[in-house]
């Protein structure tokens, strides 16, 4: 068993919350990093699956991990209580549903060290579906201007916020995450250090991005939408910009996305990167919930004859 010192080099903060069918995967990624000084913060909010007991047990073979829990309070307190727990300068992110790849911390760790305006670099990523299968690369912008460029159009992930390491010094100097922004929390804490910092992504697969349907931008796409708006307005306004974007428009009444809708993205996804059993399987998922929908006739068409 390998322990940190009593002063990690970094933190990982992970907040939990009912990740139990992914969560032994995703600790297990964090546990094995080639970069072994740091402290992984568990941050059980509230779980009512057994994820509490899955940190546990890890905690139990491992003193890097360390385990706290208490009653649901939400993502964005979660995330501020862990920058409050944190011991190290650097701040590592990671969700309980996806997978660090072995090199990452080392990686972020290194561009860092060598970029001392850096205030948080993140990662390319590949996108999985559910049970693991892979989708596609996620597509990053690498330099500061193209990433602060897309948040200002309200573009959510132009950093993978799962994917970050950040300066603790700069995300507590621009205020941490902030409530008023739930959903787009991610989206408001880059605009703010962009304003005191550079901002990066680095070109290599380092992670694997799971996506589901629990996830913020299908249970909450109207309520994200109009809170990147608001954050995107935010920052214009902090920046003494001209906001030409249109003004915030209601949500959409369609709802949540269908089952069928998202197997059918999911399906495009994977075929546009080759990856043609993927496809072919969630091609198959969309034509049991909308056997007769043109999109999904056509999607079947083409993973049929491979492209």
């Amino acid at each position: 068993m390998r322990v940190s010192a009593e002063h990690p080099a970094a933190s990982v903060i992970l907040p939990v919350f009912n990740c139990a069918p992914y969560l032994r995967e995703a600790i297990s990624s964090i546990l094995e990093q080639t970069f072994t000084d740091f402290e992984l913060l568990a941050l059980d909010d509230g779980s009512t699956d057994g994820s509490l007991d899955i940190m546990r047990s890890f905690a139990d073979r491992d003193a890097r991990c360390k385990v706290h829990t208490r009653d649901n309070r939400g993502l964005v307190y979660t995330l501020n209580e862990g920058i409050e727990l944190a011991g190290a300068g650097i701040l590592f992110r990671m969700d309980g549903d996806d997978i660090s790849l072995p090199g990452r911390f080392e990686a972020q760790m290194a561009y860092l060290l060598a970029h001392p305006d850096c205030v948080a670099v993140g990662t390319e990523c590949y996108l999985i579906d559910p049970d693991g299968h892979p989708l596609r690369p996620f597509g990053v912008p690498c330099a500061h201007s193209d990433i602060d460029a897309r948040h200002l159009c309200g573009l959510g992930g132009a950093i993978p916020h799962p994917t970050v390491a950040m300066r603790k010094a700069a995300v507590s100097a621009v205020g941490g995450y902030r409530a008023e922004f739930t959903h787009s929390e991610d989206l408001d804490l880059f605009l703010r250090l962009a304003e005191i910092g550079a901002l990066a992504n680095l070109p290599d697969v380092l992670f694997r991005y799971r996506q589901h349907p629990r996830s913020v931008g299908h249970l909450h796409a109207d309520a994200q939408r109009l809170a990147n708006g608001r954050a995107v307005a935010a920052a214009k306004q902090r920046r003494r910009m001209v906001d030409d974007s249109a003004a915030p428009q209601s949500p959409r009444v369609s709802g949540r996305i269908s089952q069928a809708d998202v197997h059918c993205k999911w399906a495009w996804w994977a075929l546009s990167a080759g990856n043609l059993t993927t496809a072919r399987r969630h091609a198959l998922r969309a034509l049991r919930y909308a056997p007769f929908a043109p999109e999904t006739l056509r999607l079947v068409a083409c993973v049929l004859r491979g492209h």
